[in-house]
């Protein structure tokens, strides 16, 4: 019996020491430790566009909340069980705008909450009225372009795979899955109505997984041990989407001024 218990400590020992999955120490009770994490400002992901050159004219854009939204309708994937979550932000119109404020290339008009602002001009009207002010509002912004598309497709397990290998009962694994987010983006003359650039961008969302096992029977095939540990990382479906969108961002600038739409400052 003392012969079984050092053959278990003997193969647990091999598999924390051959496994880089185990990077987490649990606690006395089992439990993974959750630290307390900072939140942040999260910039601009693509560094082409935050160092863009800024024009010599900036063009004054709209993004209304309807003009760009998410037109795949897809749900988050799971086998198990019906999911009524969306695989996608519904509010990604908001990293959109984001990119164009963030890149200092165009003066973006609030659009999305104007009945709140239509509101708010009404109220500071009717109160300088009634006490006689004489000072005006200056009059909304107006757009020479809007901004229109939204996210037209979103694959899943496009491509996937993996390796692994087992001998005597100690295993361990490697596995993969390919996504993919693809966006439209339009940029639309208020004046003319005409579609002056139109780009299409799709990012790739990756998922990997690593694990490792030990599965051995002892005490003359009476008494089994398993054990198993791994680890999964994947990629955030907001932050590919961000960057997708910044990337459409930047080829809508380099675009633009590659067919005299606006200039660079030199």
């Amino acid at each position: 019996m003392k012969k079984a218990t050092q053959q278990k400590l003997l193969y647990l020992s091999v598999l924390l020491l051959s496994s880089c999955a185990l990077i987490i120490p649990p606690l006395d009770n089992g439990v993974p430790p959750i630290r307390n994490i900072e939140p942040a400002e999260v910039g601009l992901l693509i560094t082409e566009l935050k160092n863009i050159k800024s024009p010599i004219r900036k063009p004054v854009v709209a993004v209304y909340p309807n003009s760009f939204k998410d037109n795949t309708g897809q749900r988050r994937s799971n086998s198990q069980y019906a999911s009524f979550s969306t695989a996608i932000t519904q509010s990604p119109d908001a990293y959109l705008i984001r990119a164009l404020k963030h890149s200092n290339f165009f003066d973006v008009v609030e659009r999305t909450g104007l009945d709140n602002l239509t509101k708010e001009r009404q109220i500071i009207r009717t109160t300088r009225e009634s006490f006689e002010e004489k000072q005006k509002l200056k009059p909304l912004l107006f757009a020479g372009l809007l901004m229109e598309g939204g996210v037209i497709g979103y694959e899943t397990n496009i491509k996937s795979g993996g390796a692994g290998a087992r001998y005597l009962g100690i295993g361990m694994s490697k596995e993969y899955r390919q996504d993919s987010v693809t966006i439209s983006l339009r940029t639309v003359s208020v004046s003319t109505g005409k579609i002056l650039l139109e780009v299409l961008v799709t990012k790739t969302v990756l998922s990997a997984s690593i694990s490792s096992d030990v599965f051995r029977f002892y005490a003359n095939n009476t008494e089994l041990v398993e054990i198993e540990n791994g680890i999964v990382e994947n990629e955030s479906i907001n932050i590919a989407l961000q960057a997708a969108i910044e990337t459409a961002v930047l080829q809508t600038i380099n675009e633009g001024h590659e067919s005299g739409y606006w200039k660079l400052n030199e």
